[in-house]
């Protein structure tokens, strides 16, 4: 009765802090201007089932990929494990479903050992990829102390979770040969090759090892739930939204202002008499975060923080100041420090900060080429571009702010159909030649 009791404190508190977490971060991305497309819902449900799911895009780095896959399927079907350890702390009970399943049990459970070892192994293999082989995108200027140890931190978790469940699978079965509470699991390969370390030890020990394993490890999913939402991690289950309402159109597609398209369909005498004119926008492109589609807003949440874009990036490639990586986590701390503004009473929008300037820069906006590489590169479709391309416009068509060059640039083409400053006429002179 004291477990379940506990359990029970436990898992509400664990529920508590993670609703609201959860709303937050649905309040944040409510902010943004509703975008969510749900046109061709078919298409859409096979990107989020090949690239969240099937984690498609990840095989452009095959190593990577397969031990990113091992994490990943690991982290589902172990859970399944969990929900045994949920319904055991609220009934009182112990591997409730052993009697039920009777040899099919141990080969379930042989199955999650196997993972939770590649799990493991995958892990390790991450940490020294991270600090001591130092891959370089990993270590550019954004990637500072916090996101850093937030990485470690979730490596260092996933390893102790899955010691726990292997220490508390060998003391189990030590224990199922004297006491009969403990239900037959047959031979559970990976943890028996720890037995020999417990072999020795009293009855009470072994009760006591398994006991805390068991609730180092539940405590530790709950606790890792929790964290995940404050984390770059938060990926694990936003990776499925954002891949869903994520752009299908060609990636050099750009979305037009529908009031401006409006104007220069009535300038060229091809606007419909009949249709009604698009509402007046509250601002042309963007300044701060309640200007962007919310699905970017959910993107920047959905960021793992790999750094693919930003290493793909032939701005960032030349020396530029621009991270499409850095474009992301800029936005999502303006999120965060709006919300903490707001929970706490405060101005939140109306801080004095904006997104552009504040946090990112024109510089950074400016040296963009709009080459579509960091969409492409992005595991879970992740578009930086879109918010690069709202930051320009305000900069371009709210504050006339563009460098000269763009506005030569934008008057050619106004005037003359193209970028350069020569009558189209004149255009195949070159070709007399």
């Amino acid at each position: 009765m004291i477990q379940q009791i506990a359990f029970i404190a436990t898992l509400a508190a664990a529920v508590y802090f993670i609703s609201r977490r959860v709303s937050g971060i649905r309040k944040n991305i409510g902010l943004g201007k509703n975008t969510f497309r749900t046109d061709q819902p078919q298409v859409r449900l096979r990107n989020m089932m090949l690239v969240a799911f099937g984690q498609k895009k990840m095989f452009k780095k095959f190593i990577p990929a397969i031990l990113h896959l091992f994490i990943y399927v690991g982290f589902v079907v172990i859970n399944l494990e969990v929900l045994e350890f949920v319904i055991d702390g609220l009934a009182g009970t112990h591997r409730i479903f052993a009697p039920y399943l009777g040899g099919f049990y141990g080969v379930l459970m042989n199955i999650f050992e196997f993972l939770a070892v590649a799990v493991l192994l995958s892990c390790v293999f991450f940490l020294i990829r991270r600090n001591i082989l130092k891959v370089k995108r990993f270590w550019m200027y954004e990637m500072t102390k916090w996101p850093r140890l937030d990485a470690n931190i979730i490596l260092f978790t996933e390893i102790v979770l899955m010691l726990a469940i292997l220490t508390m699978n060998a003391t189990d079965q030590i224990l199922q040969q004297s006491d009969p509470h403990y239900a037959a699991t047959g031979k559970l390969y990976f943890s028996s090759m720890l037995m020999p370390i417990f072999d020795s030890l009293p009855v009470s020990t072994l009760l006591f090892i398994e006991r805390f394993a068991w609730w180092f490890h539940i405590i530790g999913i709950l606790a890792f739930a929790v964290y995940v939402t404050y984390s770059k991690h938060l990926h694990i289950f936003l990776a499925f939204p954002n891949t869903y309402f994520a752009k299908i159109e060609p990636k050099g597609h750009m979305n037009n202002m529908p009031v401006v398209t409006n104007e220069v369909k009535m300038m060229l005498g091809l606007q419909d008499a009949t249709a009604a004119p698009p509402a007046e926008p509250g601002r042309f492109g963007a300044k701060d975060i309640n200007d962007l589609p919310s699905t970017s807003l959910m993107g920047a949440y959905s960021c793992t923080e790999c750094g693919r874009c930003t290493a793909e990036c032939p701005a960032n490639l030349t020396g530029k100041k621009l991270s499409p990586r850095k474009i992301m986590m800029d936005t999502r701390d303006r999120m965060e420090d709006v919300r903490k503004s707001l929970d706490k009473g405060g101005p939140g929008l109306q801080d004095g900060k904006t997104l552009l300037n504040d946090y990112i820069t024109k510089e950074e906006i400016n040296a963009c080429t709009s080459c579509n590489a960091c969409v492409e590169a992005c595991p879970v479709l992740i578009n930086p571009l879109e918010i690069i391309l709202e930051l320009r416009r305000y900069v371009s068509m709210e504050e006339s702010g563009a460098p000269s060059s763009w506005n030569s640039m934008y008057q050619n083409i106004e005037t003359n159909f193209a970028p350069w400053k020569f009558s189209p006429s004149d255009r195949f002179n070159w070709s007399k030649d």
